[in-house]
């Protein structure tokens, strides 16, 4: 038996019950998308179970194929660590720190005394729009740019050209190491570019540099119960390395989608395991940069590769579809969106059905201890839907 868990990163449904509570009341990451782009037709998506989860005008009505439901996340906090440590049974209970305003002077002082040298931004941005603006500076002085965002984050920018990528992984440890106690945040991530000034563009060499999960998730009783685990794209930074057996870098979605296939078409024989992938472009291109073309066309073509992995399973196997946040291109902000998130499996043993929504992305991995026969980690309640004989 093999599971495939992708994660579509940001992909919401609509409200959940505390989005007013995060500012997100009316947000829909996925539904405002088809609105706004007629034309889209997601036709392997909605067999799965999505157009019984959330209004997809451009899509005709195809016969329920999946199991689906809707889920509310419970984690405090709409953040990548928070929504994916949950499906792996670890709930943040108190949200990450966010500086909204820049970082304080102190943190700025032993950045620099780190890095050998100044920094430039400190502000909360746009890391295009940073780029563009503070990267012929960064050029001339070889100072790292260094900005944050809505998340809980410190992001790294450097050119490749001016400051070798080692180095900038040196920068991002160190920064990592200082960022603890009352200044932690989620992760450290390196922004590397390339180009010429009017033309920069980021490279797929990002590196997140995360904090370690606090505790044991699922993906670790997994391992230690002698099943293959694979981490596809960020997954491996999302958890420190932890748990995984192999980790696999990806630089695109579709990248992501190919290798995930890979895995699957070279499988030791008779070997149970599990593939997380996460599909970060959703969010870094698209949901971030409110690109409502960007968004629709990359569900396209998450669609268009789906019958690619469905022929690749064998019977027992199950290929999942969730999300761990919303980042509504059409809202206001650029912010990530607390939403109900989509959970779709297809499996030649399941019979179709949708249910009433999970209360926590928990019963994820708490139906992974079920199917695999290990420790659950969390509370999680598993689908006795998936759980076939």
């Amino acid at each position: 038996m093999r599971i495939v868990l992708l994660v579509i990163d940001s992909g919401g449904i609509g409200t959940a019950p505390d989005s007013e509570a995060f500012g997100d009341g009316g947000a829909n990451t996925i539904g405002h998308t088809a609105q706004a782009v007629p034309s889209l037709s997601l036709p392997h998506l909605a067999a799965m179970g999505l157009s019984a989860l959330v209004t997809l005008p451009g899509t005709p009505a195809v016969p329920l194929q999946g199991v689906a439901y809707p889920v509310y996340p419970k984690a405090a906090g709409k953040d990548t660590l928070a929504g994916h440590w949950e499906m792996m049974g670890l709930t943040v209970t108190i949200p990450f720190r966010t500086f909204p305003h820049g970082f304080d002077a102190a943190i700025i002082d032993k950045l620099s005394s780190a890095f050998g040298r100044p920094v430039l931004g400190n502000e909360v941005a746009s890391g295009t729009e940073i780029i563009a603006r503070l990267g012929e500076q960064h050029m001339a002085t070889g100072w790292p740019i260094v900005y944050t965002s809505a998340d809980s984050v410190l992001q790294i920018a450097a050119h490749e050209d001016i400051v070798p990528l080692p180095q900038l992984y040196t920068w991002c440890q160190s920064a990592r190491d200082i960022m603890q106690g009352p200044w932690l945040v989620g992760r450290i991530i390196a922004r590397p570019f390339i180009g010429i000034p009017g033309q920069f563009v980021r490279t797929a060499h990002r590196h997140d540099f995360s904090v370690s999960p606090t505790s044991a998730t699922q993906v670790d009783a997994l391992q230690e119960a002698g099943v293959r685990t694979i981490a596809v794209g960020k997954i491996g930074d999302i958890f420190s390395g932890r748990g995984f057996d192999v980790k696999v870098p990806t630089i695109s979605n579709q990248d992501g989608l190919e290798k995930t296939a890979a895995a699957l078409a070279e499988w030791p024989d008779r070997q149970s395991g599990f593939i997380f992938t996460n599909l970060v472009e959703f969010d870094s291109h698209y949901g971030h940069r409110r690109d409502v073309a960007g968004y629709a066309q990359a569900l396209k073509e998450l669609d268009n590769f789906l019958p690619k992995l469905w022929a690749l399973l064998e019977p027992g196997d199950q290929l999942w579809i969730t999300a761990d946040h919303g980042c509504d291109p059409t809202y206001r902000g650029t912010d990530h969106t607390r939403e109900a998130l989509p959970w779709l499996c297809y499996g030649p043993s399941l019979t179709p059905y949708v249910g009433s929504p999970r209360m926590t992305l928990g019963d994820i991995g708490a139906t992974l201890a079920a199917l695999f026969a290990t420790p659950q980690i969390g509370q999680g309640k598993p689908s006795s839907e998936l759980i076939t004989s």
